[in-house]
């Protein structure tokens, strides 16, 4: 993580001074002409947005690793799988009703788009695929 901090903020510096030269290479390159005309706005406006852009990836991370205090287990090199591995929940291994939930929702922009005669069939799916997957544990297979 301080590796890819120091990355970025190499970059913003790197497209700050090539915008600086850029700029100044115009000036150099086209004298007798007002120093609007002088510039080439395009060109350098993107190398100083590019180095903007650069400093805020910067930022952006040195406050995420000066918040998650110091370094995690997955950016560590020599650590394991299992120094890193929360309880994210529990969940039916073998459970059909995402899939009638998405397809619920499918028939549902589909009559918005096609037949407003199918919004109330999504809903009605809707409703059954919620019911079903809350209390899939409570019947069937995985029942307790």
């Amino acid at each position: 993580m301080k590796s890819n901090i120091v990355l970025w903020w190499i970059i913003a510096i790197f497209f700050a001074i090539v915008g600086v030269m850029y700029t100044a290479w115009n000036i150099l390159a086209h004298p007798g002409l007002p120093l609007v005309n002088q510039i080439e706005w395009v060109g350098s406006t993107t190398l100083f947005f590019s180095a903007a852009m650069g400093a805020m990836v910067g930022v952006y991370l040195s406050r995420v690793y000066k918040h998650q205090g110091g370094e995690l287990p997955e950016d560590i090199l020599t650590s394991d799988i299992d120094d890193g591995d929360p309880e994210i929940g529990e969940f039916a291994p073998w459970s059909w009703w995402p899939l009638v939930l998405a397809s619920s929702a499918a028939i549902f922009l589909v009559g918005m788009a096609v037949g407003h005669f199918l919004l109330p069939i999504g809903i009605a799916v809707f409703a059954i695929a919620i019911v079903g997957w809350v209390y899939e544990y409570y019947r069937g297979y995985f029942a307790r």
